[in-house]
């Protein structure tokens, strides 16, 4: 593994090449292996380790970034001549900030909420994953599938990586961490079940579990039947919550607001959702991963993004955030200051959330307590091929898939025909009856947050599928 202390002697060396005002080096990349299985039989394994090098050079206010993975003095001396070549014909770009030392990025004089410790994300246990144990593991999901006689397919990967950034105004930050990660599903003939989790330690993954309800999903959803479209009760576990409530946050940015892109304009600190509401971006929580600081090495604050239903504030990377202060949207945004969620320079997006925790309710229920307490509704594993509509309104469309199922008089009844959805989250955030224990969670179509299952009133299906 790539360590900071050569990382630091490479940053150095780099220096030495650069005749640039100001000089900043991103280091990224680890060993990734993967597992891959499909009709009961692994049928590929891969493992790669590889780094990168990302420099960016600035002069008199222009600015580039240019990247390798030759870390030799040729490779390094010429990663070095193509980002001043490219800065020197950039045109100057007046809301550029000097790079910031390291007492501006730990927040020094800034009023941030209380900053907390980052737990440790490297787990030598996830870091020491062979493929020999991950061979194993996949012979137990497909003892599962055989035993239901079920068909299963899904990948068993690991990493270990690390993200660092230096820069020429003394600042130095490393951060290194571990990642294990199951996505199971069970086919039958007219049916599937799926299950996906992922953990920085690996003990935290229960990989017999989530294979046993991949398939009694798959079994309980055979010979599916047909229910009208139409708006109705629906129970979204949490892997679905995620996948469609992860459509709103690339709008709770500084940039976002000052683009008039984001569908919070003119509503921060006002009451869109429902109380039950309330959001953090916080990426010291127990459940989280990911590197406690941003794209120029600022410390990532812990905020409140919604509150009882009232939308506080939106994040900001350095640049943005000098924006904003001189902007007409100044006084109608809540806080502004830098929050450390910039994503490295040059970009055209800013900042974004990219920890979010769903803070639990007074009297958070299970998925069965839910399922209990429903008359009539419909139980949704996951969603997916989720675009959006209205990006106002945050309206967005997907379909139901691997385990959709009818309830009726507070039980599953069987296995229903897959749904597209056309819903406004603004509405279907004000609609939720009940949530679950927030849960780290994992789908396709967003980014992994602590969310919980939830169980939401007049969700609208629009059209019923063939499968």
């Amino acid at each position: 593994m790539l360590t900071r202390e050569r990382a630091a002697d490479i940053y150095d060396r780099i220096k030495k090449f650069s005749s640039a005002d100001e000089v900043e080096v991103l280091f990224s990349g680890g060993r990734f292996a993967l597992t891959r299985f499909a009709n009961n039989t692994i049928h590929q394994n891969v493992e790669e380790e590889n780094y990168t090098i990302s420099v960016r050079t600035v002069f008199a206010g222009c600015t580039a970034r240019a990247t390798t993975n030759k870390f030799d003095e040729d490779g390094l001396g010429r990663v070095v001549e193509s980002s001043e070549a490219l800065a020197k014909v950039q045109h100057p770009d007046p809301d550029l900030l000097p790079m910031p030392n390291s007492q501006e990025a730990a927040g020094a004089g800034e009023p941030p909420v209380a900053p907390r410790t980052t737990p440790s994300r490297h787990f030598a246990e996830t870091a020491a994953i062979t493929p020999q144990l991950r061979a194993e593991s996949v012979k137990k999901i497909v003892g599962v599938a055989e035993k239901r006689r079920l068909t299963t397919a899904g990948i068993f990967s690991s990493s270990e990586s690390v993200e660092g950034i230096f820069n020429s105004r003394g600042l130095s930050n490393w951060h290194t961490q571990t990642l294990a990660e199951v996505s199971i599903t069970m086919l039958g003939a007219d049916s599937s079940g799926w299950q996906k989790s992922n953990s920085p330690d690996l003990t935290n993954l229960d990989l017999l579990c989530m294979a046993e309800i991949a398939a009694q999903k798959a079994l309980d959803s055979s010979h599916p039947v047909e229910l009208p479209a139409g708006k109705c009760t629906v129970i979204l576990e949490p892997s679905a919550a995620l996948d469609i409530v992860g459509f709103m946050f690339w709008d709770y940015s500084g940039m976002a607001i000052l683009d008039q892109r984001s569908f919070l304009t003119g509503r921060i600190g006002t009451k869109i959702f429902d109380e039950n509401i309330t959001v953090w971006d916080d990426v010291t929580h127990p459940l989280q991963s990911g590197s406690p600081f941003d794209g120029e090495g600022m410390r990532r604050q812990s905020l409140p993004l919604v509150e009882n239903g009232v939308v506080k504030r939106v994040v900001y990377a350095r640049g943005t955030a000098a924006r904003m202060k001189t902007s007409e949207f100044a006084d109608k945004v809540g806080p502004v200051g830098p929050t450390g969620h910039g994503f490295p320079l040059p970009n055209e997006m800013g900042e974004m959330p990219l920890n979010v925790v769903f803070v639990a309710t007074q009297n958070p229920q299970t998925v069965d307590e839910m399922i209990a307490s429903t008359e009539r509704g419909v139980l949704v594993t996951r969603l997916w091929y989720i675009r959006e509509v209205d990006p106002y309104e945050k309206i967005v469309t997907g379909m139901t898939r691997d385990g959709t199922f009818l309830i009726e008089n507070g039980r599953v009844r069987r296995g229903v025909r897959n749904f597209r959805f056309n819903q406004s989250l603004i509405h279907m955030l004000s609609n939720v009856e009940a949530m679950s224990v927030p849960l780290r969670s994992s789908g396709e179509e967003s980014f992994d947050m602590v969310v919980p299952a939830m169980k939401i009133h007049d969700f609208n299906f629009t059209e019923v599928t063939k499968f």
